[in-house]
């Protein structure tokens, strides 16, 4: 069983499973409409820019794109289908690299799309708040890219605590915590301590996606300054070691 031979197993289990076309269509939705029902408030001299209302849907998008990472990576420890697929692979990283390779290509589309139905949905708010949003601006260019990289990078840590916990419920409950609910809590009491903490969490690739005056009020505060490019490379950093320790157990564990 080659790579490409096992990319093309990887892919007909997930793109056959209905579960993944729902999650790729409701993130699609969920996304650009919570980013239209958000611009219907939006007017002239709110304290939000067209970047900021075109990426306000990835709250609702960030969840899901990591249920398709976990669905991936633990689905068929909990079913007990990883007998099968292992006994076919035996080369057991060959099948998690697939799956991360596949996973991250469906959720880079699904965010690409996503970003691109919510620009079109808020065209309208944007006009009349006076909030001009373009391709052709690098502030708005490297936003969108960190967007679609934010939501690729979250469904690749899917994967990983997928595969390193093997039971979807706890390694969904375990990325939500890290991605939402601790940098929530963290956010509300600001500190040194805290802000750093933050900082050093999945949630910090949001900085991607950022505006200037978010990235400046981030700036201010009393954790580290990344910038944009810096909290994506803690984001990566995570699912690297994620990945790499879901590797590890794969390797050293039964898959039982």
């Amino acid at each position: 069983m080659t790579l490409p031979r096992v990319l093309h197993a990887e892919w007909t289990k997930l793109a056959s499973l209905t579960s993944t076309t729902w999650l790729v269509v409701g993130t699609v939705v969920a996304a650009s409409s919570l980013a239209f029902a958000l611009g219907l408030f939006v007017g002239p001299g709110d304290a939000v820019s067209g970047t900021s209302l075109a990426a306000s849907g990835s709250l609702l998008a960030q969840p899901m794109v990591l249920v398709l990472g976990v669905l991936a990576g633990a689905g068929e420890f909990s079913t007990g289908a990883s007998l099968t697929t292992f006994a076919a692979v035996p080369r057991r990283l060959r099948v998690l690299v697939a799956q991360v390779v596949v996973v991250a290509a469906v959720a880079l589309v699904t965010a690409a799309v996503a970003l691109l139905a919510s620009v079109l949905l808020t065209s309208g708010a944007r006009r009349d708040a006076g909030l001009p949003w373009g391709a052709s601006n690098p502030g708005d260019l490297r936003a969108a890219a960190g967007y679609v990289l934010f939501l690729t990078g979250a469904a690749v840590c899917g994967v990983g605590l997928g595969a390193l916990l093997r039971r979807p419920l706890a390694a969904l409950t375990s990325g939500v915590l890290l991605f939402v609910v601790v940098d929530r809590v963290l956010a509300a009491n600001p500190g040194r301590v805290t802000d750093t903490l933050r900082a050093l969490l999945p949630g910090s690739g949001t900085r991607l996606f950022a505006d200037d005056a978010q990235l400046a009020a981030l700036s201010a505060g009393h954790g580290p300054d990344l910038g944009a490019w810096g909290g994506g490379l803690v984001l990566g950093t995570w699912c690297a070691v994620l990945v790499l320790l879901a590797g590890y157990r794969l390797v050293r564990r039964d898959v039982t």
